[in-house]
C-alpha cells in the first residue's frame, strides 16, 4: 500500500465531523492493506510507531523537513517501516550521521503532504480524530466482528496494531487467545482529571479516595518465584527494579498480576521529585549499588489476576478487598471511602502536605477498564501557576503550520534578565494562536532558523504540575507538563516571577 493513500485519509479522517463517517473511511483503508502492513497501517492512523524509540530531536527534523519532496508518490508504507526501523537501530559511533542520512532519504522520496504527515507522525502531532476508540471500531467494521471482541483483545494484549491484524487475517477466532496470561503485561486502566475534590465527589458519589503517588507506574507479574515487572509503556523493567522483586515474592499467592506504582522516598517517608525515582530505569550495569543509594518502594494499588483467576470484571471495591487480604499495609497507598466531600478535602489536604501531588479518587462499582481514560478514576492534582516572559516562539507544523505556536519561557531575574524554564505550545486554542503570532511578530528582535526570537515584554500565566532538576536550562530547573492558562495584559514584565520564587517551588 503506498504511503499516500494513508495520508489522503489521514486527511479525511481530520476532516470529517462524524465519528461514523471517521470509522468509514479508517475501515475502508485497513481492508486495502497487505497482511504485512497491516499493524503499521493502524500504528501510522493512530498516530504512534511501531518503533519503541526512534531517537530523531525535534531539530534534526526541522533540517531534514526543507528536503525537497519527491514528484511522485511512490513510497509504501512498508518502506516508512524499514526506514524506521533502520533509523531506530542505528548506534554507536556514527549513529547520529546515520540516522540523518536515513531520515533525509526517506523525506527526499516523500511528496510534499507524505513529508508534513512523516514530520507530524514523528513529531506526535497526527491530530486527526482518530483516538484509540474509533480505531478499535474501524478494525471492528474492517473485520466484519463485534467492536466489543476487539476493544477486550486490545485492552489484554495492550497492542491494538496486533490485534487489529489478528482480527482482520483471521477473524473472531483469532482473537481468542487474548485473555489474562500472566507474563503479558494488560494495558493500564487511566484517569481523567477533575478540577477538585468535590466535582469528584458529586460525580462519583460514594468512592475510595487514595494518595496520588509521583512514581513510576508498574504491572507486576508473579508465578512462584518467577516475577516480572512492567512499566507504563509495557516494557519489561524486571532488571532494573530487583527489590520490587524480592517484595513481591514475599505476597503469600502462588500467581498474581498487581498494578501499582514504585517510588523512592526520603528518611521521613516523604516523595523524592518524579525525576530521581526515574534514574532507576534505564540503568543496567550498577543496580546493585544504585539500589542501595536510592532505593524504590512499591506500593499496589489493584490486583487484577490472582491464584488463577482474572479480576478485571470485578468491582473495584471487591478487588480492593482481595488486595488488602494480599499486600501488606505497608505496601498500600493511605486510602479513605467516603461520599463526605469535606471529609475527602481533608484526606486531599493532608496528602498535600505530605508532599503528594494529589489524590485519585475511584467508583467502587467500576471494573478495571484496560487501556481506558475513564471516568471511574479521577485525578485532582495540585497546580501550581506561575506569571513568565516569553523569550521566543518556534513556527508551528500540521494545523499550526504558519502559526508561532512553542513559547520559550523565562522567569525574571532580579539582578537582570530572564532566566529560561522550558517550553510549552499546550493549551493553546485556536484564537490564541492566531493573536500570539500577530503579537510575538510585532515584538521579534530576530529569526534563527524556526525560532523567532521577541523582545521580552509578554507576560503568560503558565500551569505545571512541579518542577525538575534541568542542566539543559541555565537555571537548573524545567517545568513539568507546562501548559498556557491566559496572557495576563494587567501585568509587565518586571512583575513576572522571579527565578527565586521558582527555585523556593522546587524541593529537590
Amino acid at each position: 500500500m503506498l504511503l499516500a493513500d494513508l495520508v489522503d485519509t489521514s486527511r479525511k479522517v481530520a476532516a470529517s465531523s462524524g465519528r461514523l463517517a471517521k470509522i468509514d473511511l479508517l475501515a475502508d483503508v485497513l481492508r486495502r492493506a497487505d497482511p504485512t502492513e497491516i499493524e503499521t497501517a493502524i500504528a501510522f492512523l493512530s498516530g504512534t510507531l511501531r518503533q519503541s524509540k526512534v531517537g530523531v530531536g525535534h531539530s534534526l527534523l526541522q533540517r531534514v523537513a526543507s528536503e525537497p519532496p519527491g514528484a511522485d508518490a511512490t513510497l509504501t508504507v512498508a518502506d516508512v517501516d524499514a526506514a524506521l526501523r533502520r533509523i531506530e537501530s542505528a548506534a554507536g559511533k556514527g549513529s547520529a550521521k546515520a540516522k540523518e542520512t536515513a531520515l533525509r532519504e526517506l523525506f527526499s522520496a516523500a511528496t510534499s503532504d507524505e513529508q508534513e504527515f512523516l514530520f507530524r507522525l514523528l513529531t506526535g502531532e497526527v491530530r486527526q480524530g482518530a483516538l484509540e476508540g474509533v480505531m478499535i471500531e474501524a478494525v471492528a467494521r474492517a473485520a466484519g466482528i463485534d467492536a466489543a471482541i476487539v476493544r477486550r483483545a486490545t485492552m489484554l494484549s495492550g497492542d491494538l496494531s496486533v490485534v487489529g491484524k489478528a482480527a482482520l487475517t483471521e477473524g473472531a477466532a483469532g482473537l481468542d487467545r487474548y485473555t489474562v496470561h500472566l507474563f503479558r503485561p494488560i494495558q493500564l486502566m487511566l484517569a481523567q482529571t477533575a478540577d477538585d475534590v468535590s466535582q469528584a465527589i458529586a460525580q462519583l458519589g460514594r468512592a475510595a479516595l487514595e494518595i496520588k503517588l509521583d512514581g513510576a507506574r508498574i504491572q507486576v507479574h508473579k508465578s512462584g518465584d518467577d516475577v516480572r515487572v512492567f512499566s507504563r509503556l509495557l516494557n519489561d523493567v524486571t532488571a532494573a527494579v530487583p527489590e520490587v522483586v524480592e517484595a513481591v515474592r514475599r505476597i503469600p499467592v502462588a500467581s498474581v498480576i498487581l498494578d501499582g506504582e514504585a517510588i523512592a522516598l526520603r528518611a521521613d517517608g516523604s516523595p523524592l521529585p518524579f525525576q530521581t525515582t526515574m534514574r532507576r530505569f534505564g540503568r543496567k550495569l550498577d543496580v546493585d549499588q544504585i539500589k542501595t543509594q536510592l532505593p524504590l518502594r512499591p506500593f499496589y494499588f489493584d490486583v487484577l489476576y490472582a491464584g488463577g483467576q482474572a479480576l478485571i470484571d470485578e468491582s473495584y471495591e471487591r478487588r480492593s478487598e482481595i488486595l488488602g487480604r494480599l499486600v501488606p499495609e505497608a505496601e498500600r497507598p493511605a486510602r479513605v471511602v467516603t461520599a463526605d466531600a469535606s471529609e475527602a478535602q481533608a484526606f486531599y489536604d493532608r496528602a498535600i502536605q505530605a508532599g503528594h501531588e494529589g489524590v485519585m479518587a475511584k467508583s467502587l462499582d467500576a471494573p478495571y477498564e484496560a487501556g481506558s481514560r475513564g471516568s471511574a478514576w479521577l485525578k485532582i492534582k495540585a497546580v501550581h501557576t506561575l506569571d513568565l516572559v516569553v523569550l521566543a516562539s518556534e513556527w508551528g507544523h500540521g494545523r499550526r503550520k504558519g502559526k508561532l505556536s512553542n513559547l520559550h519561557l523565562g522567569a525574571r531575574d532580579p539582578d537582570g534578565g530572564f532566566v529560561m524554564l522550558g517550553k510549552t505550545f499546550k493549551g493553546l486554542t485556536d484564537e490564541l494562536l492566531e493573536w500570539q503570532t500577530g503579537k510575538l511578530l510585532e515584538l521579534q528582535t530576530e529569526r534563527d532558523g524556526h525560532i523567532v526570537r521577541v523582545r521580552p515584554e509578554l507576560v503568560v500565566e503558565i500551569a505545571f504540575n512541579g518542577l525538575q532538576a534541568s542542566p539543559r536550562y541555565p537555571g537548573g530547573l524545567a517545568l513539568r507538563f507546562a501548559r498556557v492558562v491566559r496572557y495576563r495584559a494587567d501585568k509587565t514584565a518586571d512583575q513576572a516571577d522571579t527565578i527565586e520564587t521558582v527555585r523556593g517551588l522546587y524541593r529537590p
